[in-house]
């Protein structure tokens, strides 16, 4: 079975092939238009998620000019007999937008019948965003925004534009000191962060870089006449920070240890080898700095327990 938004979805009575209910397709969850389908139920306008049955079949946008209404084209291929609005099951995995959703909710005491109820949409289909990592529509997303109070852009983790910190603090936040150890999960792998030097003349400068986890060594590339090489051969500070303008939750890393630039021929071959990403300021940037921690530390924002 395949569809496209617009179409809409027939359920026919097994007893009768009469339809008994139809609704339009509002959403796609794989680009090939195979089901799960959004789906605007006609006869109550809610927006559920649907896995079509044996009962059901699609009648194109199109269809409508080129077709009596008595006639609508049945689309054959496998259909997955699950109940209409049923998410599938599995592991909870929520994607961005899940998670707004369920703070947002959860920060006004809000259930989530009382959220679908005011998004006009099923329970099952709220669980199934809150806790899948989900892709819903424009039109699912507006309408939970209004639901929530909010709008379309912070539930999109919008703003890039604008300098964080202009999102609201959660209502009862929890400051928390974070281990060494989570200190190393947090910034393992790669990322952007700021390394914090001494330029030529004597003033302090910040500067954001690429950076890659070796070996517990932070690494990052740059030239050799640029500001952030003025970290090398000193103990310098690097930080690391993510902070989740929708969600008002966020950490931060600070590392602390000697710089030194990396001059094994060998070990540099490999690390641009291993590198996630060219530096996004581009640009020949081949003196590699190590920089390896004699201390971590951190904090983090977090609801706090009631």
């Amino acid at each position: 079975m395949r569809a496209h938004l617009g179409d809409q979805l027939i359920v026919e009575s097994p007893a009768t092939g009469a339809a008994r209910r139809d609704g339009e397709i509002v959403g796609l969850h794989h680009q090939d238009g195979t089901p799960p389908y959004e789906v605007r139920w006609s006869d109550t306008d809610e927006v559920t998620l649907v896995f079509p049955g044996p009962d059901a079949h699609i009648r194109p946008l199109h269809h409508e000019q080129a077709a009596a209404p008595h006639e609508p084209r049945q689309v054959t291929g496998e259909a997955t007999a699950v109940s209409p609005a049923v998410p599938p099951r599995g592991a909870a995995n929520p994607g961005d937008i899940g998670r707004r959703v369920a703070l947002e909710r959860e920060r006004q005491g809000l259930s989530r019948e009382e959220t679908a109820g005011r998004a006009r949409m099923s329970p099952d289909y709220l669980a199934y965003l809150e806790e899948r990592p989900a892709d819903p529509t424009l039109t699912t997303l507006v309408r939970l925004a209004d639901a929530l109070g909010t709008t379309v852009a912070a539930l999109r983790g919008g703003g890039i534009d604008l300098p964080p910190g202009q999102g609201y603090a959660l209502l009862h936040p929890e400051l928390r000191d974070l281990s060494p150890e989570e200190c190393r999960t947090l910034i393992s792998a790669y990322g952007v962060g700021r390394v914090s030097v001494t330029t030529s003349d004597g003033r302090p400068a910040v500067i954001p870089v690429n950076y890659d986890v070796v070996d517990d060594a932070i690494v990052y590339r740059t030239a050799p006449d640029s500001v952030a090489a003025a970290a090398a051969e000193r103990e310098v500070a690097f930080e690391v920070d993510h902070l989740d303008e929708a969600l008002g939750q966020g950490w931060s890393v600070l590392a602390v240890g000697p710089a030194t630039v990396v001059t094994d021929p060998d070990t540099v071959r490999s690390l641009a080898r291993q590198a996630h990403t060219p530096p996004f300021a581009g640009g020949e940037r081949e003196m590699w700095v190590s920089i390896r921690p004699t201390s971590l530390t951190g904090r983090q924002i977090v609801p706090a327990k009631r």
